[in-house]
């Protein structure tokens, strides 16, 4: 008998992860510079990172035969959102932050609530528990809070909520969400994915964070891959409960973020001037990018995040199309989503190359 049949059976059958193609990936299979290449698919800030962030990681470069000390990047989350320290839960990225949740309230014989077109890691950390997943259908590409709540079984543990959702872009207005936590069960416990939460207007955002007193069952999580441009540094946290903290924290490997991710994300948390230029970069380039996907004709999805879905007819056709000309967009089949695309807003220059090579393809 094979030694991978010995692996357990959910396991096995989790399709893994496919992430947004690299720029070196296309260079290689379509024999195009690097340099004429065109990334809009991962969601990432064309900005870059922010400069004080670039400065932190160039200092703390001199200790990096130190295992790392996450007591102040803790200390500096939990004064800016007012909770204590021991309600932060540090991961690397946000992903693994949902994956600690995974792992503390699923197993085998549970199950986990989550949107039809929600973020592909909330199945991923499900399954590879051996839980059961129960997809909700979609309202209008978003979350349908009333069906999740109908949706919610006597073995369901875990509630998946993305807000920006990810990849359509949905928003949901915080007062649903809160009667949504009113109406849950106390033990089951509701992940509200904050990932784009920066790029929201000042005027829809909440203190979902505050909520956590309230109702302890709230784990909100929340990156620095996105406005705050660490994407590649891995760098998230989780914000609950002093006792799910814990919980958390148990599970969690012992130096899961390293030095340098931590040095950046404590200076990026301090550089307001790049967190309100990178705002108001992706208002611009969403202005842009949907004024042209009227002026082509396309249907999109009206989004709150740094990124747009939009239709087209055939998904996979379009994409490789766009390939040929070094243009990466994300093909979202996986999601539900084959005849849409995912554009990430970029740059004015990078915004309009995309177009134009939409509009090419198009004909």
């Amino acid at each position: 008998m094979s030694i991978t049949a010995q692996a357990l059976s959910y396991i096995r059958g989790i399709s893994p992860y496919v992430p947004g193609k690299p720029i070196t990936a296309l260079a290689r299979e379509m024999g195009l510079p690097v340099e004429q290449i065109v990334k809009l698919a991962s969601n990432e800030n064309p900005l870059g990172m922010s400069p004080q962030a670039r400065a932190a990681v160039e200092r703390a470069i001199a200790g990096i035969e130190r295992y790392p000390d996450q007591f102040e990047l803790i200390a500096a989350l939990a004064e800016r959102l007012g909770v204590a320290q021991n309600q932060v839960v540090i991961g690397n990225g946000s992903n693994d932050v949902l994956d600690l949740a995974a792992r503390v309230f699923l197993a085998p014989g549970r199950s986990s609530v989550f949107s039809q077109h929600a973020f592909a890691v909330y199945p991923l950390a499900t399954l590879s528990t051996g839980a059961a997943c129960i997809v909700a259908p979609a309202l209008d590409y978003g979350h349908d809070l009333a069906a999740m709540q109908a949706a919610i079984r006597p073995d369901t543990r875990v509630v998946w909520i993305a807000n920006p959702n990810n990849p359509t872009g949905n928003f949901l207005p915080y007062a649903e969400i809160r009667a949504f936590m009113r109406a849950v069960p106390a033990d089951v416990a509701v992940v509200l994915d904050e990932a784009y939460n920066e790029y929201l207007p000042s005027a829809d955002r909440a203190d979902t964070v505050a909520w956590i007193a309230e109702f302890p069952n709230l784990i909100v999580t929340r990156t620095f891959s996105k406005i705050y441009g660490l994407a590649g540094l891995r760098v998230g946290f989780a914000v609950a409960a002093p006792e799910v903290a814990d919980l958390l924290n148990r599970v969690r490997q012992p130096f899961n973020v390293n030095n340098l991710a931590i040095a950046a994300a404590c200076a990026a948390l301090d550089d307001h001037a790049f967190v309100a230029e990178s705002y108001a970069l992706n208002a611009r380039g969403m202005e842009q990018i949907v004024a042209g996907l009227r002026r082509l004709g396309l249907e999109y999805i009206p989004s709150h995040g740094n990124f747009v879905t939009f239709a087209v007819s055939d998904g996979a056709a379009m994409n490789l199309k766009l390939l040929k000309q070094g243009v990466i967009v994300r093909p979202i089949g996986g999601y539900g989503l084959p005849n849409h695309l995912r554009v990430t807003i970029g740059l004015e220059a990078e915004n309009a190359r995309f177009l134009a090579a939409l509009e090419q393809s198009l004909q």
